[in-house]
């Protein structure tokens, strides 16, 4: 007779299908490949930035228009990429962006092996490398639907989020490691080299051809705001995380590593807290992988929550440990929410119009944000830090309670089936079998934006 499997063999394999058979999908296999590789990249060029910025005699408020920088062109151009990836082809459009941000980081890791570049130098890679990240981003939002069935939609999303958070962790300490012992400007040609990964990643893609449009891009622009608005849910939390970057993400980006230096004990503090967000995002990546919750905005909201954390654990001047602590919290709640309301807009916006969609929310919830960094740094001179920080945490806790109170949050219901309570959801069948089409409308992260 056949050896028996035991119980626990049994669940493990339910594990594999349920939560990590995504992988399986060969396309969403090696764009997942690429993509992993290209974070890490950018996750290490972000240390390095930093770094080469106040090597070349950069101050705080320097970083601060460096930071800005990589918001702005986000917002002027976002619009134009989801109509563009709609008309298009997804892949086409990150094939180029993946090209041009190649380009530039190459060009700015020469610059930096051959000397101190001034700091609009900094300021022009930073905008050049975000107009690319704007087209990027559109198209991004709508790739999974063509790369797996859409009852894998929501792990492959969790995986995404999870590697996304795994390569802020290894990224800075990668880039630690190689800026002590050569220099900033070896890391960003490093990343130079990481998007040559994911062009190829890219290319050896095959996804479904865009619909050609008959209309102009006017139009399309205005189909999909159209899109955007008919839903509550969407526009809602879109505003929520428009001044949410303004008045709680800005200032703990910008405020948190000076209280670090202040009285946590500098980077290696500020080190240890971004490692605790990133491992907060990665674990509730996997353990939202294969979880289908009843209502899963509400979820979602909840999670926002956690925003709150690290602002009032530093506000209060916490010990180190309270600090991470509340940063592994909304790390999580980063990861939650993204997955959740990422995965909703999937199922149902019509495939089309999911990039247009992805734009209007992405560049609605970034809007606010460059303000946030050109004016924290001089209103913080006046307030105090801790001050804007308590402000920040406050603001978090009021927004995602008010947004909890809004009937359409708690209307949206998962697409078939929920198995909030339960473990890994049931395997969806074959690798490679039928793809549903998608359902009426809905959106991206705004978690996304928030990041």
């Amino acid at each position: 007779m056949p050896e028996k499997k035991s119980p626990r063999l049994s669940r493990r394999g339910h594990y594999r299908a349920g939560r990590l058979g995504v992988l399986t999908e060969p396309g969403f296999r090696v764009f997942f490949c690429g993509y992993a590789t290209s974070l890490l990249g950018s996750a290490m060029a972000t240390m390095a930035l930093i770094f080469a910025v106040l090597r070349a005699g950069g101050t705080a408020a320097d970083l601060g228009l460096v930071f800005s920088a990589a918001v702005v062109p986000q917002v002027l151009f976002m619009l134009g990429g989801g109509v563009l990836a709609d008309r298009i082809g997804r892949r086409r459009v990150m094939l180029g962006t993946d090209a041009g941000r190649l380009l530039v980081q190459a060009s700015l890791a020469v610059v930096l092996f051959a000397g101190r570049p001034p700091v609009w130098l900094f300021i022009a890679a930073s905008a050049l490398r975000a107009t690319g990240d704007a087209f990027f981003g559109p198209a991004l939002g709508g790739l999974p639907p063509d790369l797996v069935p859409e009852q894998r939609l929501a792990d492959a999303n969790a995986l995404l989020s999870t590697v996304s958070s795994a390569a802020s962790i290894a990224g800075p300490a990668l880039a630690g490691l190689l800026i002590a012992v050569t220099s900033p400007a070896a890391v960003i040609a490093v990343d130079a080299g990481t998007f040559a990964v994911s062009l190829a990643a890219l290319a050896l893609l095959r996804v479904p051809p865009a619909t050609p449009s008959a209309s102009t891009p006017w139009r399309d622009l205005a189909d999909g705001w159209a899109q955007f608005r008919a839903h509550t849910w969407l526009w809602v939390t879109t505003l929520q995380y428009a001044l949410f970057n303004l008045i709680t993400w800005a200032p703990y980006l910008l405020l948190g590593p000076i209280l670090a230096s202040q009285y946590l004990g500098g980077a290696r503090a500020w080190g240890i807290i971004m490692s605790a967000y990133a491992a907060g995002s990665v674990l509730a990546g996997l353990a939202a992988a294969g979880r289908r919750p009843r209502r899963p905005m509400v979820v979602a909201v909840t999670a926002s929550f956690g925003y709150a954390a690290p602002c009032l654990a530093l506000a209060l001047h916490a010990p180190l440990i309270l600090v991470a602590a509340g940063a592994a919290v909304a790390g999580a709640g980063t990861t939650v929410f993204g997955v959740y309301e990422v995965t909703i807009m999937q199922h149902t916006v019509p495939r089309q119009m999911l990039s247009r969609t992805t734009a209007f929310q992405l560049t609605g919830a970034y809007a606010l944000g460059s303000l946030g960094y050109a004016v924290i740094g001089p209103l913080a001179g006046v307030t105090g830090a801790r001050t804007l920080l308590a402000v920040a945490a406050g603001y978090a806790l009021l927004s995602s309670t008010a947004v909890l109170c809004v009937p359409a949050i708690r209307a949206v219901r998962w697409p078939g089936p929920a198995t909030a309570d339960a473990g890994p959801a049931p395997d969806p069948g074959p690798a490679g079998g039928g793809r549903a089409a998608p359902a009426s409308a809905g959106s991206e992260s705004a978690e996304a934006a928030s990041t």
